[in-house]
This record gives C-alpha cells, structure tokens and sequence, in this order.
C-alpha cells in the first residue's frame, strides 16, 4: 500500500516538474518571448493529442499578432535547421520530451 502511494506521489512530482515550459533558446525581446511561450503552452494543452492542430493555432496566432510569415514545429524526437530573422526565435520544451520551435522568415 505505501508502494503505490510512493509511485503516486513520484507521478505527481513528474508531471509538476514537466508541466513548466522550459525555454532551450530564444532571441525575442522579453514581451514577444513570455507571449510567445504562453501561447504555445495554452496551444499544446488544448490539443494534447494533434501536435498540427496546436502548430496550426500557433502559427495563425502568431501571424495575426506580430505580422505574417511564422513558422512552427511541435514534435519530439526530430532535428532540423533553419534560418530566421534576428529576433524572431523561441524554441522551448514543453510537457516532458515535447519540443516546439516558432520562428519567422520572410
């Protein structure tokens, strides 16, 4: 019995410390940044289980807000390189193992 309340309670720790985005990278100024974050934290949770679905809102978002051209990558276990404009960069960690990368390219 006090097995399971242990696993419970080494769960409960997991998810707590998980459920806090985790910025790897970013060169936007502090407001866009925070912005930024929240929205793709508020767009992972809402579509838990389509990562194009959230990529989609971030995207539409992000184009509405701060001009056009945005881009968005939501998975886990990927790679890639990319160009930017200065300024324009968030990739973050989110939920464990979920990364998500916003940038712009004009």
């Amino acid at each position: 019995m006090e097995e399971v309340e242990e696993e419970k309670k080494d769960e409960a720790d997991y998810k707590r410390l998980h459920s806090f985005p985790l910025i790897r990278h970013s060169d936007m100024p502090e407001e866009m940044r925070v912005e930024t974050m929240e929205l793709c934290v508020t767009a992972c949770e809402k579509h838990a289980t389509n990562n194009e679905s959230a990529a989609k809102m971030i995207k539409e978002t992000m184009d509405k807000k701060f001009g056009s051209s945005w881009h968005v990558v939501i998975g886990e276990g990927f790679g890639f390189e990319i160009t930017h404009e200065v300024k324009n960069l968030l990739y973050m960690f989110f939920g464990g193992s979920l990364a998500v990368c916003v940038w712009k390219c004009s």
